[in-house]
């Protein structure tokens, strides 16, 4: 896997995942701020941000969710989540969830190490479909074709933008094997 220079790629378990609250939670509102359809708004608080991470953190520890993040010189500057589906009927599949990059750091290659990641924790996992879905508009599109990710479609209206207009998700998969 391709890392950017100056950038790591690492899976953390819970108590590091807690510790790093603060760092993903500014991710999440430098998103957010940007126009990131990820389930906030744009009146959505730092204190909105840091429990959503403390949740994540938690499912960490309980083996439930695998993140990763991306630092450089200037600490965690990204982050994507997998999420193996607990179903019985589905011990083959996982969701990727919040691959974020901070505007600061985006177009360096962070996102596709991420996804890179992610995709070998699945197949290490023995999960070798995943899904994911993504702002019918945005830039993370690009990024998923490019890595090989099929689409789908797109649900009309699916969520909201963070100012408030409708959004439009678009579902992708891809199989690893």
């Amino acid at each position: 896997m391709t890392v950017p220079d100056n950038v790591t790629i690492e899976q953390l378990d819970g108590d590091r995942a807690e510790a790093a609250v603060a760092a993903l939670a500014e991710i999440l509102r430098d998103s957010v701020a940007n126009g990131a359809s990820v389930g906030f708004m744009d009146w959505n608080t730092s204190a909105d941000f840091e429990s959503f991470w403390r949740g994540i953190a938690a499912e960490v520890g309980a083996g439930r969710i695998l993140l990763f993040v991306a630092r450089d010189g200037s600490g965690i500057v990204g982050t994507a989540q997998l999420h193996p589906v607990g179903k019985p009927n589905q011990p083959h599949r996982a969701e990727i969830a919040k691959v974020l990059v901070h505007s600061r750091a985006r177009r360096r290659g962070i996102g596709e190490a991420l996804m890179r990641a992610a995709e070998a924790a699945a197949l290490a996992l023995g999960r070798d479909l995943l899904v994911l879905d993504t702002d019918e508009e945005g830039a993370a599109r690009r990024l998923y074709k490019r890595l090989g990710w099929n689409e789908v479609g797109t649900i009309p209206r699916y969520a909201l933008m963070p100012d408030g207009r409708d959004c439009g998700s678009t579902f992708f998969y891809k199989a690893l094997r």
